[in-house]
């Protein structure tokens, strides 16, 4: 019963009408399927139309049923679409349903837990970028807030299997845990990784106690946004070229200048070369900051004659269409 709410209830209560007045004068005057239902439809709307064929005593008394029981039927459905309407009802059922065929749609992005300060800031470097997101969040007016600016959100707890599962887990390239307090976060993160061993999960930690829990709970970073935030203000005093130049090199606002990761893949033609054989420098125009090694190792400055693995992730700097043609020769042969 509980699918038979509101307007699906006043549709089914008018078809009900209508259907039972159709088989009615057909069972007691006889009449065709079309001449039956027309004169149910005249009689509920009550538009006066005098009857197709003269009535008998039941047809009469079958009318004055119908009158009844059609009319308030019909004059309640009628009034219940028209408020729909009016107070943006249809509106947002037609909403709710986009948003259920993009989260549907929607692949390799990355489900955001929490709209806060950190969320807020988070989701606004992610559509600068171009990186599909879907945001859960529990608070419903942090959630019309991103609603009104285009994003895909859910008002829900991040924490359960099947909230996850509807902002498309399986399909996501990766999960960022940032909700108000570390119990939730570990929660959250927990459920992730038992839904999607394989799944790339960042962490926010609020308290220095709760980075080995969210460790253990199976995050692959725990980020303080404290300690980042103390050690970028000593770094800025201590070095503001070096900071200047990292924020020029790793900020969406300077799109002419871009510090990137490229993964080689097992099949990429790249694996097994040396950067000099390559030409990163000469050919792409990009500098290789770092290579992190497929065992988890980082090499900084790596030298020219270094090779590059299956597995391996570059750290390149360079300009975007530069990045760009790296990242498509590491794909294709």
């Amino acid at each position: 019963m509980t699918n038979l709410q509101g307007p699906r209830l006043a549709i089914a209560l008018l078809v009900g009408v209508l259907l039972g007045g159709t088989f009615g004068y057909m069972a007691i005057e006889g009449w065709s399927a079309w001449d039956a239902f027309y004169m149910t439809v005249t009689t509920v709307a009550t538009v006066g139309f005098q009857e197709v064929h003269p009535l008998s005593f039941p047809g009469q008394a079958f009318t004055v049923l119908l009158i009844f029981g059609g009319v308030g039927t019909a004059f309640y459905t009628a009034t219940l679409l028209a408020t729909i309407i009016v107070e943006g009802g249809l509106h947002r059922r037609f909403e709710q349903r986009r948003i259920a065929r993009m989260l549907d749609e929607i692949k390799d992005h990355f489900i955001l837990c929490g709209y806060g300060r950190i969320g807020s800031i988070i989701t606004a470097d992610l559509h600068q970028q171009g990186v599909p997101f879907v945001i859960v969040e529990r608070d419903p007016e942090r959630v019309h807030t991103a609603l009104e600016k285009g994003w895909l959100a859910l008002n829900a707890d991040a924490s359960r299997e099947e909230v996850l599962a509807r902002a498309g887990i399986h399909r996501a390239r990766g999960l960022i845990a940032a909700v108000g307090t570390d119990a939730e976060n570990v929660y959250t993160v927990l459920t992730a990784r038992v839904m999607r061993p394989d799944l790339f999960i960042i962490a926010r930690v609020e308290s220095d106690d709760a980075e080995h829990k969210l460790r253990r709970a199976g995050a692959d970073r725990v980020i303080s946004p404290y300690q980042i935030g103390a050690s970028h203000i000593a770094q800025t005093a201590l070095r503001p070229a070096v900071v200047d130049f990292m924020h020029l090199a790793t900020s969406s606002e300077h799109l002419d200048l871009s510090m990137e990761q490229v993964h080689i893949n097992e099949d990429s033609p790249l694996a097994g070369r040396s950067l000099i054989d390559i030409g990163v420098r000469q050919k792409y125009g990009v500098i290789v900051v770092g290579i992190r090694r497929a065992g988890g190792g980082m090499e900084f400055n790596p030298a020219p004659e270094a090779v590059i693995r299956a597995g391996d992730d570059l750290v390149v700097l360079g300009r975007v269409t530069s990045v760009k043609d790296l990242e498509r020769s590491a794909t294709t042969a």
